[in-house]
């Protein structure tokens, strides 16, 4: 490449990157686009501006803060248009255009420039992020990945802000949805219920203002299955009513049966009321075996199908004090591998919780071992990642058994008394 012919042609000005980085003057990313349209490396770009590569590496990381003249004399070698960055003739210059100047840099190295543009491709590329977020949950501590999810939702508020009422703004507040119902699902993790509600409205409103009516229905059942969890059946079942108004006449199979199970937890919950949850529970299974192979519609973005299922009813069994029922059942949602494993994990404490209450009630020393030692296997997976929900339901069964101390609840309470150190 000859660094000495630096011009590019007039269309490359009049790019939507390189407009916005003109715009705002943006000087890394101007000198990052001209350095690609040329095809030069880092070398070959400090070669062509006369500084070295070190500086020039400083420059493109937005650290090397750059004065007018730097800024005119960088143009001049390659070739940039003056007048495309309003910084006029040399001589002209005053104390208050270097400030302003100053300022258009210090601005450009923000996180979200002010005059960030949207367009149709902004939504897509918000829900790619919470996509890999998503994925990143099933293996990363909620408390490590919490701060970059809300960093996003306030990225995505910001973008949607800016979209105002023109076309992207529908999609952006979708992907903002779908972004705070994550955020929500780890405060919950942490145990921050206030936080996890405020999250969990923001997500339901915001599905709302997109007009999308499955996303409504996805959040409005997220927080009925939060609330439910937090005690607080009677709010959950009404929220997943509204939920399932929001699914419309013809519902898509995956997100009735979901919906369908979390009122039979619920029902179960709230007054131990069996009929109404084997009701509910019967309208999940006929959803599950009606549902197609292909993928459920976003935002599920994974199947519900009869392992999840099993999940629940064997919480359902254990609300209505059904040990063996929810042993069964937890048997077999287990052998699906469908449950991630903090999902499993609460299942399991709550599994445990019957079974000991059942060899309590018997005298079967063995029987309270056998839930002992479900539950130190939950309380395993809630020390690996981290899940404060996990790691309080696992004190909270301790606190509750009254019965005998056997070698398997010492073993626990050594086990849980590491959660102290």
């Amino acid at each position: 490449m000859d660094r000495t012919t630096c011009s590019l042609p007039p269309e490359f000005w009049s790019s939507p990157p390189v407009s916005a980085a003109l715009a705002c003057c943006d000087m890394p990313a101007l000198l990052d686009r001209v350095r690609r349209a040329h095809g030069w490396t880092q070398s070959d770009l400090a070669a062509a501006v006369g500084y070295s590569q070190s500086w020039v590496s400083k420059v493109l990381r937005g650290v090397q803060p750059l004065t007018v003249d730097q800024v005119r004399e960088l143009s001049r070698r390659l070739g940039i248009p003056a007048g495309l960055l309003r910084l006029g003739d040399a001589g002209g210059d005053d104390p208050t255009n270097r400030r302003d100047f100053g300022k258009a840099v210090a601005l450009a190295l923000l996180p979200v420039p002010g005059r960030t543009p949207v367009d149709e491709t902004t939504a897509a590329t918000l829900t790619a992020i919470t996509g890999g977020q998503r994925r990143l949950d099933a293996t990363t501590p909620a408390r490590d990945l919490v701060r970059g999810v809300v960093a996003h939702v306030e990225l995505a508020g910001r973008l949607y802000a800016l979209a105002g009422d023109g076309p992207p703004a529908a999609g952006i507040a979708a992907a903002l949805s779908e972004a705070a119902g994550l955020a929500a699902w780890l405060h919950a993790d942490m145990l921050d219920i206030g936080s996890a509600r405020t999250y969990y409205r923001l997500a339901v409103d915001r599905a709302r203002r997109a007009g999308h009516d499955l996303l409504a229905a996805y959040m409005l059942g997220s927080l009925a299955a939060f609330e439910i969890d937090v005690d607080d059946p009677a709010l959950g079942l009404a929220h997943a009513a509204e939920a399932r108004r929001w699914l419309g006449p013809h519902p898509h199979p995956a997100p009735q049966a979901w919906l369908r199970a979390i009122e039979a937890l619920g029902h179960a919950t709230a007054r131990r009321d069996e009929r109404s949850a084997t009701r509910a529970l019967l309208a999940a299974e006929r959803a599950v075996e009606a549902a197609p192979p292909a993928a459920p519609p976003w935002p599920w973005v994974f199947p519900f199908g009869a392992a999840k299922l099993a999940g629940y009813r064997a919480l359902v069994a254990v609300r209505l004090d059904r040990p063996d029922q929810a042993l069964a059942a937890f048997a077999e949602s287990a052998a699906g591998g469908a449950a991630a494993p903090k999902q499993r994990a609460a299942v399991m404490l709550e599994v445990a919780t019957a079974v000991r209450q059942d060899g309590v009630r018997r005298r079967d020393p063995d029987r309270v071992d056998e839930a002992f030692r479900m539950a130190g296997e939950a309380l395993t997976a809630g020390l690996t990642y981290a899940s404060e929900r996990i790691v309080q339901r696992a004190r909270r069964f301790r606190r509750e058994h009254a019965g005998p101390v056997t070698e398997s609840v010492r073993e626990f309470d050594d086990r849980l008394g590491v959660t102290f150190g």
